[in-house]
C-alpha cells in the first residue's frame, strides 16, 4: 500500500508541474498599452483564429489536468 501512495504522490507532483507549465503557456487576455503601440504579428484574421484555438486547447487541458490533480490529491488523503 505504501508503494501505491508513493506512486500517487509522484503523479501529484507531475500534475502540479504540468498545471504550472500550462498556465504559463497561456497568453494574457489583454495586451495592454504595449500591444496597442507595437501591435503584433497576429493581427490578421488567420493569426487571431489560430491564437484563439491554441488558447482554447490550453484552457481545456488546464481544466482537465486540474480536475485530475484534485482527484489524485483526495485519493492520497483518503489512503493515508
Amino acid at each position: 500500500m505504501d508503494t501505491f501512495i508513493t506512486v500517487l504522490c509522484v503523479f501529484l507532483i507531475v500534475f502540479a508541474v504540468g498545471i504550472i507549465v500550462l498556465v504559463l503557456l497561456q497568453s494574457g487576455k489583454d495586451a495592454g498599452l504595449s500591444g496597442a503601440i507595437s501591435g503584433s504579428n497576429s493581427e490578421s484574421f488567420y493569426g487571431k483564429a489560430k491564437s484563439k484555438q491554441k488558447d482554447a486547447i490550453l484552457a481545456r487541458l488546464t481544466t482537465i489536468l486540474s480536475i485530475v490533480f484534485v482527484i489524485v490529491a483526495i485519493l492520497v488523503y483518503i489512503l493515508q
